[in-house]
């Protein structure tokens, strides 16, 4: 009889124990700024185990953990991100924010974090964390006056300099996600902006030929959502 009970204690210890293991999972991610530049040795920490690894040269990384698992994300001179692990997650695309101090893409080079150096520097942002933006009257206030070398004529944003031979200059607006005449910006609220990228040389290649002169891309609070 204390045989047959210690067989049934062993059984249902077995399948008690059974939730725990399956819970633990293999997760693959990568880590960028700016949502596309990967970022080299990006320290990921995993909470349960206290393992930190870091990003390859690709921004790729592969850790253990369990299927509610957090995780914290740090790389110099970006903010550090905490992210909770869906438990159906099996791969993560964590994005860090460039920090608002004016070395901070300068340290992030320093150490190897970012492979195309140009490409960091050709991305210039500026977000609702940063600064007050309601303080300016307009967006195109805000563009001229915090983007070196950035100019505005009429409603059009100059991002490159006279590079057009058929006088077309202006840079290509991106409003919420979408393509937008530069005369848009004139109707949005500037209390209502979370954040002005500008994106020059290179990395605009992604917009097609649209982007040749430079992008805009504003993001606002109410995203999705172009205001009249």
């Amino acid at each position: 009889m204390k045989t047959k009970n210690t067989l049934i204690i062993f059984i249902l210890a077995s399948f008690l124990s059974l939730p725990s293991i399956a819970q633990e999972k293999t997760l693959t991610g990568i880590v960028t700024t700016f949502d596309s530049i990967p970022l080299i040795k990006a320290e990921v920490y995993v909470k349960s185990t206290k393992e930190t690894v870091l990003t390859d040269t690709l921004g790729n990384f592969t850790v253990k953990c369990s299927s509610s698992d957090k995780l914290k994300v740090s790389c110099n001179g970006f903010l550090n991100s905490n992210l909770k692990i869906k438990e159906d997650a099996e791969f993560v695309h964590i994005d860090l924010k460039l920090k608002a101090a004016e070395e901070s893409s300068e340290i992030a080079i320093g150490y190897g974090h970012v492979k195309d150096a140009e490409k960091l520097n050709a991305i210039v942002a500026l977000r609702e964390s940063d600064m007050d933006f309601d303080s300016y009257n307009t967006v195109y206030e805000i563009i001229e006056g915090r983007f070196p070398g950035v100019s505005v004529e009429g409603a059009d944003i100059i991002v490159r300099g006279d590079r057009s031979y058929n006088g077309n200059n202006a840079a290509l607006v991106i409003l919420d996600g979408l393509e937008v005449p530069s005369s848009q910006l004139e109707n949005i609220p500037t209390a209502t902006i979370k954040s002005v990228n500008i994106i020059k040389d290179g990395s605009a290649a992604t917009y097609g030929a649209n982007g040749a002169n430079g992008v805009v891309v504003i993001e606002t609070i109410r995203g999705g959502h172009i205001i009249e």
